[in-house]
């Protein structure tokens, strides 16, 4: 068994965070793990992507070779637009919160952020499977922006057959965080995982 993961947003998502809660949660769940993170020139807007390569028999390098995404799970739909060229393929399934953070130069009219239908549209279109959920609003309604990343998570867990469940992922956040912080994290894991089901119907 081998899943290849990759978690695409912008820095200040919770990008790292959440790819290092589902790292010591496959280590929870008895599997092997590597990650592999890169950083774009900027830490809050500037893009993050981390390949998290999960597990039970032997560790992989922490590169993701080309096309060979199992999941990716994007925070932000242009940043997840520009890597599925590279590592999606016709059996990855997406995992996209809707919500774009628009970078400077769209903000400074340099550059025009796509159409985030065309987007969603694009992705449909490759052949693997689509989950176009509008986490943002939700982690919003939870306690503000900064539970994305838990939402997403919470997701990424509810997905058939995937390699961790939502049971590890508690753990993990059980043991980072301090009691006052647990019930909006597990709040938000509910979210997600909700939002799949919805999503499936």
């Amino acid at each position: 068994m081998l899943k290849n993961v990759i978690i695409t947003g912008v820095g200040g998502q919770g990008n790292v965070l959440a790819s290092q809660i589902l790292g010591r949660a496959s280590v929870r769940a008895g599997l092997k793990v590597t990650i592999g993170e890169t950083f774009g020139l900027s830490q809050r807007g500037g893009s993050v992507m981390s390949h998290i390569r999960i597990s039970d028999k032997k560790n992989y390098g922490p590169l993701i070779p080309p096309n060979m995404a199992d999941i990716i799970l994007g925070l932000e739909p242009l940043e997840t637009i520009r890597i599925a060229p590279e590592f999606g393929s016709d059996r990855c399934v997406y995992i996209v919160n809707s919500r774009p953070i628009y970078p400077l130069n769209a903000i400074a009219g340099e550059m025009e952020y796509p159409n985030t239908s065309w987007i969603r549209d694009v992705l449909s279109s490759s052949g693997g499977r689509l989950y176009w959920l509008d986490a943002t609003q939700h982690a919003v309604e939870l306690g503000g922006p900064i539970m994305l990343n838990m939402v997403m998570l919470g997701a990424l867990c509810s997905i058939g057959g995937f390699a961790v469940n939502e049971e590890e992922i508690r753990g993990v956040i059980q043991d980072i965080f301090p009691e006052t912080k647990l019930k909006a994290n597990y709040s938000a894991l509910e979210m997600g995982k909700r939002l799949i089901k919805e999503y499936a119907n």
